[in-house]
C-alpha cells in the first residue's frame, strides 16, 4: 500500500485523556505531543487500530463459501475499515480438505500480491480437528470434524504458504499434545476451542504449547458439571490468553465481567463475526446454520430454536461498546483487549502500540455518553483508507 506523505492527526488520547499530537511519516508514528497550543478538536480521541484475530465474513461476504475469490477478501477487508479494524485474520472454519485447501489458497495469494494484504496478519484456521459432540462442536459440519493429522495440516500450511498463524482445535484428541507441540515449534498458536476436553487433556494441551482459548464460553454444551469443566480449566490455566465474543448474546454480562477480572491483560476481544454483519434485520439462509433470523437488536439465531446463536453480527467495535456500557472496565483497556493484546499474543513486537517507532495503524472516533463508539477515519500504515 503507497504512503501518502506525512500527516499530524490532533485528538485526544484514548489512554488518558490529554490532548495529542501525532506526526506520522513513511507509514510510522513519528512521534506523540502533548498538544499545548491548538485548541483540541470536540470529541475527537485517537486509539490504536483495532485487531480482529476472528472473522468469519462480513456484509454480505464470506470467507468459507465456495469458490472463494480474492474480491470477497477485499470487500470485507474496506468494510472493516469502517469499523476501525486495521488488521485482522480471515477464519477457515472445519470443511472438506479441498475446501479448506481452496480457501487457505486464495487468502494466501491475497496476503503476498494484493496491496492491501498487510491488513492481513494470517489465517485462522478454526477446525477440523475439534470435539465431534453436540454442543462443543457449535455449527460446524459434523461430517468434516476428525482427530488432529499432522501430515494433512503440513500439506494445508503449503497451501497457506506458511499464513496459518492459528489453529483452533479440541485437545480431547489422543494425540493432541505431539500436534500441538509441532504446531508451536513451526511458529502457529494453538488455541483450545469447540472442546468437551477434561482437566487432564487441558492441562497437557497447555504444557505442549497451547497458549489461547478460542470464544471462552461459546462452542460448549448447554449443560455442565457445576465442576470441574474444560471453562473453570481454560480461566484458570494462566499461560492461556482468552478469546471472548463481546457482542452481549454470546456471554451474558456476569460471564464476561469474571474472565476479565480472571485474565486481565490476557483478555482478548474477538467478534467472530459472520456474513450477515452489517445487514438489515430479517430472515436470512445460510450455509452454516440453514434459516436464520438477525433481530433488530443484534441476535442472530436459529429460525426455529430462537435460543440457540448462529453466528456474530457486532463488530469489535461493538464489543468495545459493551464493556463500556457494562462498566466492566474503562475505555482504554477496552481499547486494548481489541487492540494490543492480539498483537501481543501473537508475539509480534513493538505493534499498535501508540507511541514512536510504531507502524501508523490508528482510529480517529467520536464517544457518546452511554459510550457509543463513532468511527471518523481510519488509518493504516500511514494511509487514510476510511472517513466518515
Amino acid at each position: 500500500m503507497g504512503h501518502t506523505n506525512d500527516m499530524i492527526l490532533h485528538g485526544l488520547d484514548y489512554k488518558t485523556g490529554n490532548p495529542i499530537i501525532v506526526n506520522i511519516k513513511d507509514g510510522y508514528i513519528q512521534n506523540v505531543s502533548l498538544n499545548t497550543e491548538i485548541a483540541p478538536i470536540n470529541n475527537v480521541w485517537v486509539g490504536p487500530g483495532l485487531v480482529d484475530i476472528q472473522v468469519n465474513g462480513f456484509k454480505g461476504f464470506d470467507f468459507n463459501t465456495y469458490p472463494l475469490t480474492e474480491e470477497v477478501v477485499r470487500n470485507v477487508t474496506k468494510f472493516l475499515w469502517q469499523e476501525g479494524v486495521t488488521s485482522y485474520m480471515p477464519t477457515v472454519i472445519t470443511n472438506s480438505n479441498e475446501r479448506i485447501e481452496h480457501a487457505l489458497e486464495v487468502i494466501s495469494n491475497f496476503i503476498e500480491s494484493d496491496e492491501m494484504g498487510e491488513n492481513l496478519l494470517g489465517i485462522h484456521l478454526e477446525g477440523p480437528f475439534i470435539s465431534p459432540e453436540d454442543g462443543p462442536r457449535g455449527a460446524h459440519n459434523p461430517a468434516y470434524v476428525k482427530a488432529p493429522d499432522w501430515e494433512l495440516f503440513q500439506s494445508w500450511q503449503e497451501r497457506a504458504k506458511g499464513h496459518i498463524r492459528i489453529i483452533t482445535l479440541s485437545p480431547e484428541w489422543p494425540n493432541s499434545p505431539e500436534f500441538i507441540k509441532k504446531c508451536v515449534k513451526e511458529g502457529v498458536k494453538v488455541a483450545i476451542g469447540h472442546t468437551a476436553a477434561n482437566t487432564e487433556q487441558i492441562k497437557m494441551a497447555v504444557d505442549a504449547g497451547a497458549s489461547l482459548s478460542t470464544h471462552l464460553g461459546n462452542g460448549a454444551h448447554l449443560f455442565l458439571p457445576r465442576h470441574p469443566n474444560y471453562i473453570w480449566d481454560q480461566l484458570a490455566m494462566d499461560e492461556l490468553w482468552a478469546g471472548v465474543i463481546g457482542d452481549g448474546f454470546h456471554l451474558p454480562i456476569s460471564v464476561l465481567k469474571v474472565i476479565y477480572r480472571v485474565k486481565q491483560s490476557r483478555t482478548i476481544l474477538v467478534s467472530d463475526v459472520v456474513k450477515l454483519a452489517g445487514l438489515e434485520p430479517g430472515q436470512y439462509t445460510t450455509h452454516v446454520g440453514g434459516n436464520v433470523v438477525l433481530t433488530p437488536d443484534g441476535k442472530l439465531h436459529l429460525a426455529k430454536e430462537p435460543n440457540l446463536l448462529a453466528g456474530s453480527v457486532k463488530s469489535l467495535r461493538q464489543g468495545i461498546e459493551t464493556f463500556i456500557k457494562e462498566k466492566i472496565c474503562d475505555l482504554d483497556i477496552a481499547w486494548e483487549m481489541a487492540s494490543m493484546n492480539p498483537i501481543r499474543m501473537l508475539d509480534k513486537k513493538n505493534a499498535n502500540i501508540l507511541c514512536a517507532g510504531s507502524p501508523a495503524d490508528l482510529v480517529l472516533f467520536q464517544l457518546g455518553a452511554m459510550g457509543e463508539i463513532k468511527v471518523m477515519k481510519t488509518i493504516k500504515s500511514g494511509k487514510l483508507v476510511y472517513e466518515r
